[in-house]
C-alpha cells in the first residue's frame, strides 16, 4: 500500500498524505488536486476504491490506425495536446498487423473508465469491417468522435478533410499541366474516404471534357510497397499523372516510376494526399494535398468535450477545406 502511494504521488506531484485523503474520501483536497490524482490512479493501472468507481476516469482513448504512416502521429500530437488542455489524458493504442485489435483496444479502454475514444482513422471508414465495437460504445454512451469519413450506418461526430475538394484541386493542377492520361491510385474497394475521390475525380474530369476510364484506376493497401506495385500496374497504361489517396502511396509510385527509368516530373507527375512529416525532404519534393490537421485535431476534441459535459447535440460531418502544395513532383507533361 505504501508503495502505491508513493508511485502514485510522483505521478500526481503531490505528497502521499494528499494521495491518502483522495483514497479515504477526507476533506481539505481542491477538486482539481483530486482529479489528478484519479488520474494517476487509472494511468497507472492501479484499481480504485469502491466507493470511487462511479465516476468516469479523466482518460480518453486515442486510437490510431498505425504509426508507419506520418499523419497518424501528427493527429496523435494535435488530439493529445488539445485533450491536456482541457485536463483529460489520452491513452494511445496503435494498432500494428497481427497485434491488438480495434475490438480489444476497446475492451480495454472500458475496463479504464474512459471519458470518451477518438478514432484518427479506422474500420468505421471500411464498409466491409466489423463495426460491432463502435455499437457497444453507442450502448454504453461513451462519447465518440471519429478523424475521417465514416460510412454511413455509424451515426457518430466526424470531422473529415473534404475528399471531394482535395481531389479536384489535384486533378486540375496535373490537367492544367497537360496531362490527359490522368491514373488514380486509392485504397480498398470498401474505403469511404477513397469512393468519395473516385467519384470526384469523375466528376471533375467529366467537367474538363476528360473520362477516368476502370483501368486507369488502382487501389492498394496504404503502404509504399503496396503504392509501388499499383502505380507500376498503371505505368502499363501509359499514365503521364498520378493522383494518390496518400503521401506514402505517392512515395511507391515515384519508386515505380524511377524502377521504369522514367523521371519524375519528367516523364510522369505525381500527387500525393496529406502533406505528411518529410514531404519537403523527398526527391523530388512531393506535391500533395494537405489535410489541416491542427483545425481537425482540435474540432475532434471540441466535440469530444461537448459530449463529456452533456452536449448531445448531433452535428454530423465537419468537411474541411484541403489545400494543393504544389512542390517538385509535377510538372509540365512531356511532348510526345
Amino acid at each position: 500500500m505504501t508503495r502505491r502511494l508513493a508511485h502514485v504521488a510522483r505521478k500526481a506531484g503531490v505528497s502521499e498524505a494528499t494521495v491518502s485523503r483522495v483514497l479515504n474520501e477526507r476533506p481539505g483536497v481542491s477538486d482539481a488536486t483530486r482529479q489528478s490524482v484519479l488520474t494517476a490512479l487509472d494511468v497507472l493501472g492501479y484499481e480504485r476504491p469502491t466507493q470511487l468507481r462511479g465516476e468516469r476516469a479523466r482518460l480518453v482513448g486515442l486510437v490510431i490506425p498505425e504509426m508507419q504512416n506520418p499523419i497518424f502521429p501528427a493527429f496523435a500530437e494535435v488530439v493529445g495536446g488539445a485533450l491536456a488542455q482541457q485536463g483529460l489524458t489520452p491513452v494511445l493504442c496503435t494498432q500494428t498487423k497481427g497485434g491488438v485489435s480495434e475490438a480489444d483496444y476497446m475492451e480495454l479502454l472500458l475496463q479504464q473508465q474512459v471519458s470518451g475514444v477518438v478514432f484518427a482513422g479506422g474500420l468505421f471508414s471500411e464498409a466491409d469491417a466489423s463495426h460491432a465495437h463502435y455499437r457497444r460504445l453507442a450502448e454504453r454512451k461513451i462519447p465518440v468522435v471519429f478523424i475521417n469519413a465514416s460510412i454511413a450506418a455509424l451515426d457518430f461526430p466526424c470531422v473529415a478533410c473534404d475528399d471531394a475538394v482535395a481531389v479536384e484541386q489535384a486533378w486540375r493542377h496535373l490537367a492544367s499541366l497537360g496531362h490527359e492520361r490522368i491514373g488514380l491510385l486509392l485504397g480498398p474497394y470498401d474505403h469511404v474516404p477513397s469512393r468519395r475521390k473516385l467519384a470526384a475525380a469523375r466528376r471533375v474530369a467529366k467537367g474538363l471534357g476528360m473520362k477516368v476510364a476502370d483501368d486507369l484506376v488502382e487501389r492498394s493497401i496504404f503502404s509504399l510497397e503496396g503504392g509501388q506495385a499499383a502505380a507500376a500496374r498503371l505505368l502499363d497504361h501509359a499514365v503521364t499523372g498520378i493522383v494518390c489517396a496518400s503521401d506514402p502511396l505517392a512515395l511507391g509510385a515515384i519508386r515505380a516510376a524511377r524502377r521504369r527509368g522514367l523521371s519524375v516530373p519528367g516523364d510522369v507527375s505525381v500527387v500525393g494526399f496529406d502533406d505528411s512529416a518529410f514531404m519537403t525532404c523527398t526527391e523530388p519534393p512531393l506535391s500533395t494535398v494537405r489535410q489541416p490537421i491542427e483545425a481537425m485535431g482540435r474540432a475532434a476534441v471540441d466535440l469530444l468535450v461537448a459530449q463529456i459535459q452533456g452536449d448531445r447535440t448531433h452535428l454530423g460531418e465537419l468537411l474541411f477545406e484541403p489545400e494543393l502544395v504544389v512542390r517538385g513532383s509535377t510538372g509540365q507533361r512531356a511532348a510526345g
